[in-house]
């Protein structure tokens, strides 16, 4: 692969680097005999007065639930699953936004061997379909944010025999109201091994069919080490955790509320749009310490609200962020307004937490992912599965094993009913994850990129990330994507989706002037020679831009002119 050079110089910021000391004394240790439902709540719910989520929605409604009452409540969702023959192995799945119900669903499901199927209550009914076919998932508990896309395709999904279903009425479907609270609150747990399957996350499916991820119990255990340190050393005394990231994701579940539970400590759940102001006002009511914000959310929030500590009572320590390069726009002004050096963090589905940044532990130097976390072996391999030097561009991948020999517990198991995907996604021992980067002298890794969003132009190796970061400098954008544009002559050009920001006009004055604001700050050849403006960008639910989206766009325009 080639070799890209194209990484910030700024100092690295934080005094204390104790990196090596940590990476090189850390140890797995994971028992033979365990279970994310006991460690995320049946050793807490002895107490009866410690809160394990915070809940609010759109409408102002508001409760509590401790883990005494999750605890409770799952096992009388496992005597109404039992009873419906759900045995250890079936999937369940549920279709659920932040809401109580939705942590006692997976604690349930988990405590009873089962495994956990979390589905987006923004999935359509195809997307839907798919996966309840593909999974062949016995039962489904559903609320009124996904009962309709399940109306549409009900008679596809023959083994789906158990609905349940919360503020909402369906055809042969237990209501969760009438059901669950007349079963015994006692439930003894079903004994299960580290490895055995736990939980079943569908991939986004930008190319191809989406493929089931099955991750084992012992996928938690390998989440804590980056969750701890992008947390600056969670749990203090006081922490609350909250993040708009949909709890049916990756992002959501193993990055926000099975590690917080897993820590007996509080996480607000909201059920409502994100926006800005929704941000700062849950941050300031619930006294939020930690947070894992996407830089999209980071960006609305620095454009809306340049100087919220001059409006906002805050309790934030911790930000960490995933999904996108943060960018050092969004990092200064993190840094300036909050107080708050951002922990970026890298990770996906099959492999998460895996690289990042511990600003308390060791320095971090902006726009970079950061470095491995202890416990997880990472390089930049080239495509024959060698190890590529320092500033060579290459793919991100995670030994199976560790540097002491041991195996990695954050491993996902395979691809449900696809052997062919899962041999493909190593080469020997290496897991490929998809995503380009570059290590420096100094072990940090450079984030460039998917495979695919890379692309050349003039003979220039070209990756989005730099170009958007600079876009987003300028106070009239409020969000960018960089893509490819076909081009006769330079086989392609560098075009920008531009999103605006409130109050500006999309015009040709406005086109030159963020053209010499790139051409001045980054390469010659990597200024934007055209921009379109755009609404809103095509989004994955997890907050990622579908740059493949746009770029497919150009070339069917490319073709038409053909």
């Amino acid at each position: 692969m080639s070799q890209k050079k194209t990484y910030s110089h700024t100092p690295a910021i934080g005094a204390v680097d104790r990196y090596q000391e940590l990476y090189q004394n850390f140890h797995w240790d994971v028992p033979a005999q365990f279970n994310i439902a006991e460690v995320c709540s049946q050793r807490w719910s002895k107490d009866s007065g410690r809160i394990a989520i915070h809940f609010e929605d759109a409408e102002g409604n508001t409760s509590s639930l401790s883990y005494a009452e999750l605890q409770a409540q799952a096992n009388q969702l496992s005597n109404l699953l039992r009873e419906q023959g759900v045995q250890p192995g079936d999937i369940v799945a549920y279709i659920l936004p932040q809401r109580p119900e939705t942590a006692i669903s997976v604690i349930a499901c988990l405590q009873m061997g089962a495994i956990a199927m979390p589905l987006s209550f923004l999935f359509g009914p195809e997307a839907l379909e798919y996966r309840l076919q593909n999974s062949e998932a016995v039962a489904l508990i559903v609320d009124q944010s996904g009962i309709e896309a399940y109306w549409q395709i009900r008679d596809t999904c023959p083994a789906l025999k158990t609905l349940i279903t919360l503020q909402c009425k369906a055809e042969d479907a237990l209501i969760w109201s009438q059901t669950v609270p007349l079963r015994s609150d006692r439930f003894d747990p079903v004994s299960t091994k580290a490895t055995d399957p736990a939980i079943l996350i569908y991939t986004s499916g930008t190319t191809g069919a989406p493929k089931g991820a099955l991750l084992p119990h012992s996928a938690i255990i390998g989440n804590l080490t980056g969750f701890v340190a992008s947390q600056n050393w969670f749990p203090q005394p006081g922490d609350v955790f909250w993040s708009p990231a949909d709890w049916a994701w990756t992002g959501g579940l193993m990055d926000a509320l099975l590690p917080t539970l897993y820590f007996g400590q509080p996480i607000v759940g909201y059920q409502g749009r994100f926006s800005s102001e929704t941000a700062f006002y849950l941050m300031e009511k619930y006294q939020v310490t930690n947070t894992f914000l996407f830089p999209t959310a980071l960006k609305m929030m620095m454009k809306a609200c340049p100087e919220p500590k001059s409006q906002y009572r805050l309790k934030l320590r911790s930000i960490m962020s995933a999904g996108e390069a943060v960018g050092d726009a969004v990092f200064n002004w993190c840094n300036s307004a909050l107080g708050i050096i951002p922990n970026e963090m890298f990770g996906q589905t099959e492999m998460n937490y895996i690289v990042g940044n511990s600003i308390q532990q060791w320095p971090a130097k902006p726009g970079s992912m950061g470095r491995p976390y202890p416990g997880h072996r990472v390089a930049i391999i080239d495509d024959d599965g060698n190890e590529v030097g320092a500033h060579q561009v290459g793919e991100v991948a995670m030994h199976r094993l560790d540097i002491h020999g041991q195996a990695d517990p954050v491993f996902f198991l395979n691809y449900w009913k696809n052997p062919e995907a899962t041999r493909n996604k190593f080469t020997g021992n290496w897991c490929r994850t998809g995503d380009l980067a570059l290590r420096d002298e100094d072990g940090y890794l450079w984030y460039q990129g998917r495979a695919d969003d890379m692309f050349k132009a003039a003979g220039y190796r070209i990756g989005p990330s730099e170009i958007e970061n600079c876009l987003v400098k300028h106070p009239a954008v409020a969000n960018a994507a960089v893509i490819p544009k076909p081009d006769k002559e330079r086989g392609n050009v560098v075009k920008a989706y531009v999103v605006l920001s409130s109050g500006y006009e999309g015009n040709a004055e406005l086109v030159a002037e963020l053209q010499t604001h790139v051409r001045g700050k980054l390469a010659p050849y990597e200024y934007p020679r055209e921009i379109e403006f755009i609404a809103a960008l095509p989004m994955t639910t997890t907050g990622k831009v579908q740059r493949r989206v746009l770029r497919l766009l150009e070339e069917e325009r490319a073709a038409a002119k053909i």
